[in-house]
This record gives C-alpha cells, structure tokens and sequence, in this order.
C-alpha cells in the first residue's frame, strides 16, 4: 500500500493534480488556500486586491511581530470593501481550482486558513473530508483533526483548545495520527525562515504518549528546525511544503 501525503498546498493547483501519482490515496492536511505567499507576494488573494506594495508592508509587519500595525493596515486597506464578499469570491475561485485536481481517493482535512463552510460544494466523489473523524485505509486506521489554534494571525479556522482537544478525543485507537498543526515540541514548531515558533498542541503530544500511532504526520510549520522526530513508538512527521515544492510525503506498507 503506498499513501501519499501533503500539506500546506497554498494554491498549488498544478502540483496538487500530480501528488497522487502512482499512490493507491492522496491524504490533505489543509491549508489549500493562498492569501498571501510569504516567498512571492504578488501571489494570493491580498495582492490581487491591493497589490503588491501594501502586501510587502504587511509581510514586512508581521516578519517584525508587530502584529497590531500591521492589522491596522490591513483595517485601513478594507475599508470601503465588502470584505466578505470579496474573499468569498476569490476563495471560491481557488477551491474551485485545487478541488478538480484532488484525485480519487483522497481523505483531507482543513488548515488553519481554510474555509470549512465551503468544502461540501467542492469535494467530488472521491474526496472524503475528516475532523475529529476517523478511516481505514489499506488496514490502518488514520484519525484527522483539522484546523489551528488561536494565533497572532487569526487565520480563519482556529478553535479553542477545549474544542481541539475533544477533535482528538474522538479518534480513539489510530494507527496514524494526522493534522495539520504539529504536537507541542519546540524542535517541531519552530520555523527557521520566519524564526518564531508556530503554534503546536499540547493535546495531540498527549495523544501521541497515549495512543502510541505508528506515524504522527502534520505540516503547518513551513521550515521546520526539525522536519521528524521520534517519540516513543511514534514517528512524527512534517509532510513539508507543498506550496513551494510539489513533492507529497510517500508512507508504504
């Protein structure tokens, strides 16, 4: 059985029709939209609506953690804009894109970006969506709990830790244990290129020294100080940036 395995997909389209090649699966761990690419800021929904300058100043902002700037900015910029509308639109447009190019079967679940409420119009037959939930596949049991924690950036799909918590209660016995943020282990979250500390869970490392999974796999965490990392009987896994290198994370057995 050969799955493959990504995240962090970010509107790579072209990338994500080809992940699947030669799996039996192609397994999503979230963020599929692109509001803003930190590597080429003319790519996204923020410079499409207000160029690339006012996207510089805002990856300018917050690489310099002052968070409150550059959400005044962003303030600034909306006004006079039917926000909603207006990315509703563009995230539509992008899901409508990425969806086509899932192949079948693929199991995902939602990235802290990501726009839940939107999915079911977009998941063909063929694409199973998980959070909280759990699936056999080839004999293993994978769990998924999807989304982040609340954050600096607010991305749209953050919930408390009571409700991500209960997400990975429900799973119960897994053989692999997927999400899209990173057990709470600094070598982990830590980002090299941003140099900050992502936010991980201190839930899921609870359940990876419960549980015991064979495999913890995750992204979120772009460049991570430590891409895997045994714990216990686990193998943790950053399945790695799918956005900037188009390569899925291959797990056979």
């Amino acid at each position: 059985m050969r799955v493959h395995v990504v995240s962090d997909v970010h509107g790579n389209a072209e990338g994500l029709a080809r992940a699947g090649d030669g799996a039996d699966a192609l397994v999503c761990l979230g963020d599929l939209v692109l509001f803003l690419d930190y590597a080429d800021h003319s790519r996204g929904i923020f410079p499409e609506l207000f160029g690339v300058e006012a996207a510089d100043r805002i990856v300018e902002l917050r690489a310099a953690r002052r968070y409150d700037e550059a959400r005044e900015l962003s303030r600034a910029l909306w006004a006079g804009v039917d926000r909603a509308s207006a990315v509703d639109q563009a995230v539509r447009k992008q899901y409508a894109e990425l969806f086509a190019a899932f192949p079948t079967p693929t199991y995902a679940t939602y990235g802290n970006v990501d726009v839940p409420p939107l999915w079911p119009e977009y998941a063909h037959d063929g694409v199973t969506v998980l959070d909280g939930e759990r699936v056999e596949i080839g004999g293993l049991v994978f769990g998924f709990v999807g989304g982040g924690l609340p954050s600096p950036l607010r991305g749209p799909y953050e919930v408390d830790h009571e409700t991500y918590a209960a997400k990975i209660a429900a799973l119960g016995e897994v053989d692999v244990l997927c999400s899209h943020i990173p057990p709470d282990v600094p070598e982990l979250c830590y980002d090299t290129v941003a140099r900050r500390f992502e936010r991980g869970s201190a839930a899921l490392l609870d359940a990876i020294h419960a549980v015991r999974p064979r495999y913890a796999l995750f992204g979120h965490v772009h460049q991570p100080l430590a891409r895997r990392m045994r714990i216990g009987a686990t193998e943790c896994v950053n399945v790695g940036h799918f956005a900037s290198t188009s390569a899925p994370w291959v797990l056979e057995w």
